[in-house]
């Protein structure tokens, strides 16, 4: 089980060098395959085959680059909070009745009872 555990950690990417380095081989591996289908499938199928291929590197190399994120020089990770942990006092879904001096009326109004 010890066996597997130190060849898992060779899976796992840690810095950002490492990230470069696995969407580099993506981004070959894109360029070969997009190359393959423009010889199997002439005209503008193939081609059409080969732009996808070579959107999956920057689409994979975005999400490995975002999962990498750079240590702070004291070496402690930093802890991410929400930018706002209180809920805003307006609601976009309706508005709201005010308690006004002249009772249970929007404040819109000018009618009195």
């Amino acid at each position: 089980m010890m066996k597997l555990r130190k060849i898992g950690r060779l899976f796992v990417i840690k810095t950002r060098l490492e990230a470069f380095l696995v969407t580099y081989a993506i981004a070959v591996g894109a360029i070969e395959r997009g190359a393959h289908y423009m010889q199997n499938y002439p005209g503008n199928g193939g081609v059409l085959l080969a732009v996808a291929c070579l959107g999956v590197p920057f689409v994979a190399g975005a999400k490995l680059l975002d999962s990498v994120r750079p240590q702070p020089v004291g070496g402690m990770p930093v802890k991410l909070t929400p930018r706002h942990t209180t809920r805003s006092a307006i609601s976009r879904s309706r508005p709201k009745r005010h308690r006004s001096d002249r009772g249970l009326t929007l404040p819109s109004s000018h009618h009195t009872d």
